[in-house]
């Protein structure tokens, strides 16, 4: 395994020969070498993987589950990458939540992934997504609404509509549990809502800001 454990230091190119094109996630070479340290402590080591998923339910922010695993009993369903001789094994459930995030490590904060994605929207019985209102609020919260949001590092995720003219949402990121998430939503992006959508009303929150089993309604 000498050739693993030199990779993280190897120069750039080294990665395109030995990675297939696709690896679904990048992996910073200090992040590397740090799982490569850890890895070395675990029984069995040479047949450990980095198993890599999504444990957060949609409409919430990403959490995620990190643990050493044997790659060659992975689930057939799972997909595996090797990145500089390192196996990462990624449910095929996750694979479009974890595309183009960046594995990384420090000092204060450990194993980072940074991820460019958000999470799906949650599957709401009875709310519409697919016809023109659901159409004109996700425009109007890809153009609008998140740019304006990303200022404070958060976004909203639309879950839909039902028919009596409410649309439902749910807050990431910096609106994730913030204080002023309800005057954010009602002030914010329910004016900027309604005073387009002529369909729709008023907006709700579906988002668990407690982080408790049961999310509560603005």
């Amino acid at each position: 395994m000498s050739e693993t454990k030199q990779s993280p230091f190897a120069a750039s190119g080294a990665s395109s020969v030995e990675s297939p094109r696709d690896t679904i996630i990048s992996v910073s070479p200090v992040a590397l070498a740090k799982l490569i340290e850890l890895r070395a402590t675990e029984p069995d080591a040479e047949k450990l993987g980095l198993r890599l998923a999504v444990v957060s339910p949609a409409g919430e922010d990403f959490r995620y589950d990190l643990v050493f695993e044997e790659f060659l009993k992975s689930a057939f369903t799972d997909e595996v990458r090797t990145i500089d001789g390192f196996k990462f094994i990624m449910p095929a459930s996750d694979v479009d939540s974890l595309r183009g995030a960046e594995l990384d490590y420090n000092e204060q904060a450990g194993l980072v992934l940074r991820n460019p994605n958000r999470p799906k929207a949650p599957a709401i019985e009875g709310l519409v997504r697919d016809d023109e209102t659901s159409a004109q609020i996700e425009a109007i919260v890809s153009v609008d609404v998140n740019p304006m949001l990303a200022a404070h590092g958060g976004f909203v995720t639309f879950a839909g509509h039902d028919t009596e003219g409410t649309a439902y949402f749910t807050m990431g990121g910096g609106c994730h549990g913030c204080s002023m998430s309800k005057q954010t939503m009602l002030d914010g992006v329910q004016t900027m809502i309604t005073e387009r959508v002529t369909t729709i009303t008023k907006v709700r929150d579906l988002t668990d800001h407690s982080s408790g089993a049961n999310p509560y309604f603005s």
